[in-house]
């Protein structure tokens, strides 16, 4: 038998390493539909961890719709959008997407992709690709790992600005002799719940020439009249803007767009790497999200939005939770600090042998020592699902190490 490569034998000790730090990841199969309810390993849980924050993932007129656009145009899709995948679904799509914006974005125009990540590379590699060398990216130092990787795979010159820290990023601004500036901000923070600065980020993009790309992954659907986003929330309105909504979760179905000028959308087109060179996504799927943004901006939709409201500010506010260390959050994304790996697995562990599903979030997705349970609420739960959630955590074993640290270092 022959030797271990070097390199298996390397991954097998930094596995082991990340074993020993706490730092291990691993799966767990869900048998059952997205829902409050769901069986995982064959047991069933109570979970509070999906981002389906309008509770249409598993909704029987998406399902319905899903079926019939798999009989309307097949299973895939067959090639790219610039070849022959490009269906008629795809284009209904675009065109309801840019709707949705075109308030807020002069001669708006969207593109659809098949994952959020997809879009976040591709919109940074076609924006920095106009000129490399004349631009400059300012990102948020807790952006999404998609817009992180979307600036090194640019190779853009890339300054960080503390988070929320509009006037360190109004001194970057002033002191760069970049042609082009990019400011790039999720909307709402995924691991903590608060919402970006938009309407003071836009300002200062205006008077600096710059390009504000928005994240929206967490807020479109949820934010917003009609659940528009986050440029609804704020009532925005700029060509400056460039919007990323994704679709897989408070839309409950799957992909992402970009909405922006319609030359700039063009010009993605043309040079976005992971839009030319990938099979489009299956036209079933985007048949299925002309449903769900049906859904989503008419009155069922605002219903959803007002009980998921009801249901942050009584979490929010119950005093059993008094103790925990929680960030502040008007969002579906409700976090409770618990500092250390060693605590959180544990945290998740006890809340397990209750019958719930909490996934405990540690470094890298969060910065080392602030370790945490990431709670989402959903418009699926109800009150009791949120009672049971409550007199669970406020269960939970007291940890010593609970004070994070600074999170804008």
């Amino acid at each position: 038998m022959s030797a271990v490569p070097p390199l298996l034998a390397r991954v097998q000790a930094q596995l082991a390493e990340l074993e020993a730090q706490g730092l291990r990841r691993r799966l767990q199969t869900a048998e059952t539909p997205c829902a409050p309810e769901v069986v995982v390993n064959g047991e069933t849980r109570l979970a509070f961890n999906s981002n389906d924050y309008l509770g249409l993932a598993n909704h029987p007129r998406i399902v319905a719709a899903l079926q019939d656009g798999a009989r309307l145009y097949g299973a895939g899709s067959g090639a790219s959008h610039l070849i022959s995948g490009h269906s008629q679904a795809h284009a209904q799509l675009e065109e309801r997407l840019a709707e949705l914006q075109a308030a807020h974005i002069p001669q708006v125009r969207a593109l659809y992709f098949c994952t959020g990540f997809m879009a976040n590379l591709a919109v940074l590699g076609a924006l920095v690709d106009v000129d490399r060398e004349g631009c400059e990216v300012f990102s948020e130092s807790l952006n999404h790992a998609s817009l992180i990787d979307g600036m090194r795979l640019a190779r853009a010159r890339v300054q960080r600005y503390p988070h929320l820290d509009v006037a360190t990023l109004a001194q970057q601004l002033a002191a760069s002799t970049a042609r082009h500036k990019i400011v790039v901000t999720d909307s709402v923070f995924s691991m903590d719940g608060d919402i970006a600065p938009l309407r003071e980020l836009l300002t200062l993009c205006e008077q600096h020439q710059a390009l504000l790309l928005v994240d929206d992954a967490h807020g479109f659907g949820v934010l917003g009249p009609q659940g528009r986003g986050a440029l609804a929330h704020f009532d925005l309105h700029s060509p400056n803007l460039v919007y990323m909504g994704t679709l897989g979760k408070a839309a409950g179905v799957a992909g992402a767009f970009v909405a922006a000028h319609a030359d700039l959308i063009e010009w993605m087109v043309q040079r976005a790497r992971p839009y030319i060179y990938t099979t489009a996504a299956p036209p079933a799927l985007a048949h299925a999200l002309l449903t769900s943004l049906h859904i989503l901006t008419g009155d069922e939709g605002d219903a959803r939005r007002a009980h998921l409201r009801d249901l942050i500010t009584r979490f929010s506010g119950d005093a059993r939770l008094a103790a925990l260390h929680r960030l502040p959050s008007d969002t579906a994304v409700q976090p409770v600090i618990l500092g250390s790996n060693a605590a959180v697995l544990a945290a998740a562990a006890h809340l397990q042998a209750q019958g719930l599903w909490i996934t405990g979030i540690r470094a890298p997705t969060v910065p080392a020592g602030t370790a945490r349970l990431r709670i989402t609420l959903s418009a699926a739960h109800t009150h009791s699902h949120l009672d049971r959630l409550i007199d669970a955590l406020a269960q939970l074993p007291a940890s010593a190490d609970g004070a994070p640290a600074d999170r804008r270092a």
